[in-house]
């Protein structure tokens, strides 16, 4: 697995970290829960018929800046502008779990921005009838199997990369566990729900059948809700963050649907 082009650009004066790699139409990608500490192989798939650019969100790894970002509009707008800086207007956008969420926000309030939208499990939504799973309130040695069905995979993803400093690895990953919390505690709750009549985009929602964070029910709400075409793909024996459980299944069901 090759290593992918790496930029840096500024957002409100702070470093965030824009990785790119392949060929073919765009296609930008927002990390879901704990940020993207290392390439995947979901992205080496989706980059093998697309130009995949993924840039790291504020406090996730390969980016700082989450303390300046006090509420939700602090976050939107600069979501907003760490897209256009990294060169992702009106291109296709997909994020999983809070980068769904932004995702879908941009193409919400920003519908020029978005051409297609695909959504993987993302966070927003709260039913009291079937409320999400807190991951902020959890033990440390239980999130690896709140996040994946295979908890391997979660603690793959998070492993310290070769040459990681020991000391400032945890730290690094404290860190993008509390940008998250800034943007969604409690419960992921934005009220999402009351913007999804304004995204007009076509859009693919994918959800792992063993989500244990976002209830796989709250697939069929983001569809009702969304005024554009919607297409909801369930995934076998994923959990929340079903691409890094399913890689293979979740960007073949993505490139399908995009063509």
């Amino acid at each position: 697995m090759s290593e992918p082009q790496t930029l840096t650009v500024d957002v409100n004066g702070f470093p965030c970290r824009v990785w790119r790699k392949g060929s073919g139409p765009v296609l930008g990608w927002l990390a879901g829960f704990g940020g993207l500490p290392r390439w995947t192989p979901f992205l080496d798939r989706l980059a093998e018929k697309r130009s995949v650019i993924v840039p790291s969100l504020p406090g996730f790894p390969g980016a700082t800046g989450h303390t300046l970002l006090d509420n939700h509009l602090d976050w939107i707008v600069a979501v907003r502008g760490l897209l256009a800086k990294a060169g992702l207007d009106g291109a296709d956008l997909g994020g999983a779990s809070v980068g769904g969420s932004f995702a879908a926000e941009m193409a919400a309030i920003f519908p020029a921005s978005v051409k297609r939208l695909v959504l993987l499990a993302p966070f927003g939504l709260f039913d009291e009838k079937d409320p999400p799973t807190d991951p902020w309130a959890q033990r440390n040695d239980n999130v690896a199997g709140l996040m994946c069905a295979d908890p391997e995979k979660w603690k793959s993803l998070v492993a310290p990369p070769e040459g990681a400093n020991s000391i400032e690895w945890p730290i690094e990953m404290t860190r993008a566990a509390e940008a998250a919390a800034r943007a969604f505690w409690p419960l992921g709750n934005t009220q999402l729900a009351k913007r999804l009549p304004l995204i007009e985009a076509p859009t693919l929602i994918v959800w792992g059948d063993q989500d244990r964070i976002q209830p796989p029910s709250y697939a069929k709400t983001f569809a009702s809700g969304i005024k554009g075409k919607t297409i909801i793909k369930t995934i076998p024996k994923a959990g929340h963050l079903a691409d890094l459980d399913q890689p293979d299944a979740v960007a073949e069901a993505i490139l399908d649907w995009l063509g």
